[in-house]
């Protein structure tokens, strides 16, 4: 008959060695945003910013003159490395603490699946935004209405630092936080591993759309949680 040993005292010892290395690795990549300077911050969490239209460039106001003929619009997508440059310039400029700097990330990234800061100018007219203008996100192209789906305006999130972009603020626009789930009606996800993706602003009857390449290491994320075939 085969005796099992048991584990000695050393081999324990060398166990939690190994994970405790493990861990701090982890963290350690983890809080890599933590050692960017302000030049890599700010490429960073700029390089989702978008612009577009509402509307076309030729439009006419007509008769319906309390109307703008269109609508300037940019939209930064807060993706988490967006998120972690925001926070990681606020953290340059009253010297905050990593930790005070990982709770800002924190919040962050609790306000919902994903947010977009959608910036409106309009031209011309009344330069009044109405309140039932509405943003859907979708895979770029999609002609399948299923795949939008609805954001919700969230003003409070404008009170959120890690939510405020890199850029500085440009007062001609109005600014909204518009929160969205990443996975459509069906409870299919959003984003998809080789596709683009693209938000969808309706004012009145007109539309604009702004488009933005899913980062890879968005990709790299859906890769690793995609089931097995």
């Amino acid at each position: 008959m085969t005796m099992l040993r048991r584990p000695t005292p050393a081999l324990f010892f060398f166990a939690l060695v190994v994970f405790a290395a493990a861990g701090l690795l982890a963290q350690s990549a983890a809080d890599d945003y933590l050692t960017w300077d302000a030049g890599r911050a700010h490429a960073i969490g700029d390089a989702t910013y978008e612009r577009g239209r509402v509307g076309g460039y030729f439009d006419t106001r007509l008769l319906k003159t309390e109307r703008s003929y269109n609508y300037k619009l940019a939209a930064t997508w807060l993706t988490p490395e967006v998120i972690r440059a925001t926070a990681r310039l606020e953290q340059l400029r009253p010297r905050l603490s990593a930790e005070q700097t990982r709770a800002l990330v924190a919040a962050a990234e609790a306000a919902g699946d994903t947010v977009v800061m959608v910036e409106i100018d309009p031209r011309e007219g009344s330069g009044v935004i109405p309140n039932d203008w509405a943003a859907f996100l979708q895979p770029a192209g999609s002609k399948d209405i299923s795949r939008a789906v609805s954001g919700v305006n969230t003003p409070k999130l404008r009170d959120v630092p890690a939510l405020l972009g890199v850029r500085r603020r440009n007062y001609d626009y109005d600014r909204f936080w518009v929160v969205f789930p990443l996975k459509d009606v069906s409870g299919e996800p959003l984003i998809s591993l080789d596709g683009d993706i693209e938000l969808v602003v309706r004012i009145y009857d007109k539309e604009g759309r702004v488009r933005w390449h899913v980062p890879d290491f968005i990709r790299q994320r859906l890769a690793a949680r995609a089931p097995a075939k």
